[in-house]
Parts: C-alpha cells; sequence; structure tokens
C-alpha cells in the first residue's frame, strides 16, 4: 500500500534538512567570532590579572610595614 502523504512528507523533510544546515552554518560562524572575541581580548584579560596580583601585593606589603592609610 502506498502512502498518499508521501511526496508531502519528503518535501518538508527537505525543508527540515535544508533549514538544519542554515543552523549548523549559522552556529559554526558565530563559534568562530566568538573564539576571535576571546583570542582578542586575551590581552585584557593578562592585564587585568596582572593589575590585581599587583593591587593584592601592595595591600599585603602596606599591611606588612604598618603604613596602610586608614580609609575614608
Amino acid at each position: 500500500m502506498e502512502n498518499p502523504h508521501e511526496a508531502e512528507q519528503a518535501v518538508l523533510l527537505e525543508r527540515i534538512i535544508k533549514n538544519v544546515d542554515k543552523c549548523n552554518e549559522a552556529i559554526m560562524e558565530m563559534n568562530h567570532c566568538i573564539k576571535e572575541f576571546l583570542d582578542s581580548s586575551a590581552d585584557v584579560h593578562v592585564a587585568a590579572q596582572l593589575f590585581a596580583n599587583y593591587s593584592r601585593n601592595v595591600s599585603y606589603n602596606l599591611e606588612a610595614v604598618q603604613k596602610m592609610p586608614k580609609p575614608l
């Protein structure tokens, strides 16, 4: 027995496959853009870590020599 909806189902399946392919391409492009952004911001992240470490070291050393200024 032949399926009377076979042709319609084939068209719908083709459309679904086409849309999934487009979605996969868009996600791949988005991943590429996110990777570029993260790579370009790596230097800023390193600078922020260096400054945070420097601030902690300054606070520690000022407290160690008991010359930490009182908060305003």
